[in-house]
Protein backbone atom coordinates (compact mmCIF):
# COMPACT_ATOMS: atom_id res chain seq x y z
CA UNK A 1 0.00 0.00 0.00
CA UNK A 2 2.57 1.96 0.95
CA UNK A 3 4.76 1.64 -2.74
CA UNK A 4 1.39 2.52 -4.34
CA UNK A 5 0.99 5.54 -2.78
CA UNK A 6 4.84 6.47 -3.46
CA UNK A 7 4.60 5.82 -6.76
CA UNK A 8 1.10 7.74 -7.15
CA UNK A 9 2.99 10.73 -5.64
CA UNK A 10 5.77 10.63 -7.78
CA UNK A 11 3.34 10.45 -10.51
CA UNK A 12 1.60 13.76 -9.50
CA UNK A 13 4.85 15.28 -8.91
CA UNK A 14 6.17 14.75 -12.73
CA UNK A 15 2.87 15.94 -14.52
CA UNK A 16 0.75 19.45 -14.38
CA UNK A 17 -2.03 19.73 -12.06
CA UNK A 18 -4.58 19.29 -14.96
CA UNK A 19 -3.79 15.69 -15.64
CA UNK A 20 -2.86 14.61 -12.25
CA UNK A 21 -5.02 11.65 -11.34
CA UNK A 22 -7.49 12.29 -8.49
CA UNK A 23 -6.72 10.77 -4.84
CA UNK A 24 -10.71 10.66 -4.14
CA UNK A 25 -13.16 8.74 -6.21
CA UNK A 26 -15.61 11.44 -5.35
CA UNK A 27 -13.97 14.16 -7.63
CA UNK A 28 -13.16 13.43 -11.10
CA UNK A 29 -9.80 13.65 -12.84
CA UNK A 30 -9.77 17.56 -13.22
CA UNK A 31 -10.27 18.09 -9.85
CA UNK A 32 -13.62 19.45 -10.22
CA UNK A 33 -16.26 18.70 -7.56
CA UNK A 34 -18.44 16.97 -9.88
CA UNK A 35 -19.57 13.77 -8.33
CA UNK A 36 -18.80 10.15 -9.95
CA UNK A 37 -22.05 8.23 -11.07
CA UNK A 38 -22.74 4.74 -11.24
CA UNK A 39 -19.76 2.71 -12.07
CA UNK A 40 -16.93 5.16 -11.59
CA UNK A 41 -17.79 7.62 -14.01
CA UNK A 42 -18.15 11.36 -13.59
CA UNK A 43 -20.46 13.71 -15.12
CA UNK A 44 -20.32 13.18 -19.14
CA UNK A 45 -17.42 11.03 -19.31
CA UNK A 46 -17.30 8.64 -22.05
CA UNK A 47 -19.26 11.23 -23.90
CA UNK A 48 -18.13 10.91 -27.73
CA UNK A 49 -19.77 13.81 -29.09
CA UNK A 50 -17.59 16.61 -28.07
CA UNK A 51 -19.65 17.96 -25.00
CA UNK A 52 -18.53 18.60 -21.58
CA UNK A 53 -16.63 16.10 -19.77
CA UNK A 54 -16.77 17.55 -16.28
CA UNK A 55 -18.72 20.13 -14.45
CA UNK A 56 -15.14 22.57 -15.58
CA UNK A 57 -16.64 22.27 -18.97
CA UNK A 58 -13.47 20.50 -20.22
CA UNK A 59 -13.95 19.07 -23.81
CA UNK A 60 -14.21 15.06 -23.84
CA UNK A 61 -12.51 14.68 -27.41
CA UNK A 62 -9.72 17.29 -29.13
CA UNK A 63 -9.96 17.28 -32.53
CA UNK A 64 -6.04 16.80 -33.46
CA UNK A 65 -5.84 16.53 -37.58
CA UNK A 66 -7.18 15.00 -40.90
CA UNK A 67 -6.90 11.19 -41.46
CA UNK A 68 -4.92 12.01 -44.39
CA UNK A 69 -2.22 13.78 -42.81
CA UNK A 70 -1.05 10.51 -40.68
CA UNK A 71 0.95 8.27 -43.46
CA UNK A 72 1.80 4.76 -42.16
CA UNK A 73 5.01 4.68 -40.32
CA UNK A 74 5.42 8.39 -41.84
CA UNK A 75 5.44 11.71 -39.91
CA UNK A 76 3.89 12.39 -36.70
CA UNK A 77 1.38 15.33 -35.68
CA UNK A 78 2.44 17.12 -32.84
CA UNK A 79 -0.75 18.68 -30.55
CA UNK A 80 -1.10 20.16 -27.07
CA UNK A 81 -2.84 17.95 -24.49
CA UNK A 82 -4.35 19.23 -21.81
CA UNK A 83 -6.63 22.58 -19.74
CA UNK A 84 -5.31 25.55 -20.27
CA UNK A 85 -8.05 27.12 -18.43
CA UNK A 86 -8.41 25.00 -15.38
CA UNK A 87 -5.24 26.00 -13.97
CA UNK A 88 -2.63 23.67 -15.36
CA UNK A 89 -0.49 23.77 -18.64
CA UNK A 90 -0.94 22.15 -21.71
CA UNK A 91 1.19 18.70 -22.35
CA UNK A 92 2.75 17.98 -25.26
CA UNK A 93 1.60 14.60 -27.02
CA UNK A 94 1.49 13.52 -30.94
CA UNK A 95 -0.32 11.24 -32.92
CA UNK A 96 1.50 8.54 -35.78
CA UNK A 97 -0.36 6.28 -37.71
CA UNK A 98 0.80 2.11 -37.35
CA UNK A 99 -0.49 -0.72 -38.51
CA UNK A 100 -3.63 1.64 -40.35
CA UNK A 101 -4.55 2.98 -37.01
CA UNK A 102 -3.34 6.43 -35.40
CA UNK A 103 -2.33 5.96 -31.94
CA UNK A 104 -1.27 8.89 -29.80
CA UNK A 105 1.03 9.69 -26.45
CA UNK A 106 2.16 12.44 -24.27
CA UNK A 107 5.49 13.46 -26.39
CA UNK A 108 7.90 12.32 -23.25
CA UNK A 109 10.53 10.00 -22.79
CA UNK A 110 9.53 7.56 -20.39
CA UNK A 111 13.33 7.23 -19.50
CA UNK A 112 13.52 11.27 -18.66
CA UNK A 113 10.83 13.83 -19.38
CA UNK A 114 12.43 14.88 -22.54
CA UNK A 115 10.24 15.16 -26.22
CA UNK A 116 10.90 12.33 -28.49
CA UNK A 117 11.07 14.01 -31.74
CA UNK A 118 14.17 15.16 -33.68
CA UNK A 119 12.53 17.60 -35.55
CA UNK A 120 8.72 18.32 -34.97
CA UNK A 121 6.77 15.60 -36.49
CA UNK A 122 9.65 12.78 -36.52
CA UNK A 123 9.12 10.02 -34.44
CA UNK A 124 9.77 7.29 -36.47
CA UNK A 125 13.52 5.50 -36.82
CA UNK A 126 13.93 5.40 -40.52
CA UNK A 127 12.17 1.67 -41.07
CA UNK A 128 9.15 3.24 -40.02
CA UNK A 129 9.03 -0.11 -37.39
CA UNK A 130 10.14 1.84 -34.34
CA UNK A 131 9.12 5.57 -32.09
CA UNK A 132 12.80 6.76 -30.87
CA UNK A 133 13.71 9.46 -28.50
CA UNK A 134 15.62 11.41 -29.67
CA UNK A 135 17.96 12.48 -26.54
CA UNK A 136 18.60 9.00 -25.41
CA UNK A 137 17.76 6.70 -28.09
CA UNK A 138 15.00 4.72 -26.39
CA UNK A 139 13.08 2.56 -29.06
CA UNK A 140 9.41 2.28 -28.30
CA UNK A 141 6.80 -0.46 -30.13
CA UNK A 142 4.52 1.97 -31.89
CA UNK A 143 1.08 -0.25 -31.53
CA UNK A 144 1.97 -0.64 -27.42
CA UNK A 145 4.36 2.51 -25.90
CA UNK A 146 6.69 -0.37 -24.55
CA UNK A 147 10.32 0.81 -24.78
CA UNK A 148 12.23 -2.60 -26.37
CA UNK A 149 15.45 -0.93 -26.20
CA UNK A 150 17.41 1.88 -24.08
CA UNK A 151 17.73 3.19 -20.68
CA UNK A 152 13.91 3.06 -20.07
CA UNK A 153 13.79 -0.90 -21.54
CA UNK A 154 10.39 -2.26 -20.06
CA UNK A 155 8.67 1.44 -19.03
CA UNK A 156 5.92 2.28 -21.67
CA UNK A 157 5.03 5.94 -23.21
CA UNK A 158 1.79 7.49 -21.31
CA UNK A 159 -0.65 6.42 -24.19
CA UNK A 160 -3.92 8.43 -25.06
CA UNK A 161 -7.13 6.94 -25.94
CA UNK A 162 -7.14 7.79 -29.98
CA UNK A 163 -10.21 7.61 -32.65
CA UNK A 164 -10.44 7.54 -36.35
CA UNK A 165 -13.96 8.74 -37.45
CA UNK A 166 -15.25 11.28 -40.42
CA UNK A 167 -11.96 11.77 -41.82
CA UNK A 168 -10.70 13.24 -38.52
CA UNK A 169 -8.47 12.12 -35.80
CA UNK A 170 -9.56 12.56 -32.41
CA UNK A 171 -8.15 12.54 -29.11
CA UNK A 172 -10.08 11.99 -25.55
CA UNK A 173 -9.42 14.67 -22.78
CA UNK A 174 -9.45 11.90 -20.22
CA UNK A 175 -6.67 10.69 -18.14
CA UNK A 176 -3.51 8.72 -20.15
CA UNK A 177 -3.05 5.22 -19.73
CA UNK A 178 0.32 2.74 -19.07
CA UNK A 179 1.36 4.44 -16.65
Amino acid sequence: MARTRARRSRWNRRWPSSIRWSSSERRCWRGCDALRGEGGRGKGEGDRSGGSGCAGGAPAWIDVCASGDLVEGGDGVRFEWGAPGEGGRPVPAFVVRFDGRPRAYLNRCAHVAMELDWLPGRFFDDAGLYLVCATHGAMYEPDSGQCVAGPCRGAALAALRCEESGGRVRVAAEPPSGR
